[in-house]
This record gives structure tokens, C-alpha cells and sequence, in this order.
């Protein structure tokens, strides 16, 4: 086993908790399905949200979905002019086979955010 480093982002359409939840929630079981993940092998989840952004934190739909035992962080976005706005966005760090190749993963209009990596669509 080694440690592998992840990334993956998600929108939102607006700033409330269940926006916030739901997309986190499609997120994680996104990044878990595509990289054979459990919680029991995450080691920490560092969320960032951009600065319109505030209803709710990430973490609490990680949590949900059994990260309750992983450090989780939350943090606001650097706000750059020009930037996609409403963007949740996750750094996972985490055990798998050391063959594994990590997929990072962006959904909605994150998907603008990284369209050089096949593996993120």
C-alpha cells in the first residue's frame, strides 16, 4: 500500500445547505466509485469552497456517507477575478495498492476546471 493524493470539484447552483450537501454527497460517491475507495482508507479531505459559498460545510455530507473517523477540513477559496464561481472543491489523501492510479473527478460546471484530465470527465 502507498499514499496517493486526489482532487475533485462539483457546482453549485445556489448557497444553501442542501445544494451544498447534495452536491458534496454526488462528490465523494463519485470519487469513492471511481477509485475504489472506502472511508477506511482516507486519511484526511481538505474542502474548499469558493467565497459565495457559506450555507453549509462539506464535511458534514462526508461525515453522513462514513467519514466520521477521517480528518476533514474546510476552508474558503482564494478568490481570483474571473474564477468559476460556486465551486466546492476536495483534496483526499489516501491509501490503495501501488498500482493504483489515482481519477481525480469533476462534475457540473467544475468540469471547466480541468478538462486536460481524461480521467477527471
Amino acid at each position: 500500500m502507498r499514499l496517493f493524493a486526489l482532487r475533485g470539484a462539483t457546482s453549485v447552483d445556489r448557497n444553501t445547505p442542501d445544494a451544498i450537501l447534495g452536491a458534496t454527497d454526488w462528490l465523494m460517491r463519485e470519487i469513492m466509485k471511481r477509485n475504489d475507495l472506502t472511508p477506511e482508507a482516507v486519511v484526511s479531505c481538505i474542502f474548499t469552497l469558493t467565497a459565495d459559498l457559506n450555507a453549509e460545510f462539506p464535511a458534514v455530507a462526508a461525515r453522513a456517507l462514513g467519514f466520521d473517523r477521517v480528518p476533514l477540513l474546510c476552508a474558503q477559496e482564494l478568490e481570483v477575478p474571473g474564477s468559476l464561481p460556486k465551486v466546492i472543491r476536495v483534496l483526499i489523501h489516501y491509501y490503495a495498492p501501488e498500482g493504483h492510479e489515482a481519477r481525480h473527478v469533476y462534475l457540473g460546471e467544475a468540469r471547466k476546471l480541468r478538462t486536460d484530465l481524461d480521467s477527471a470527465q
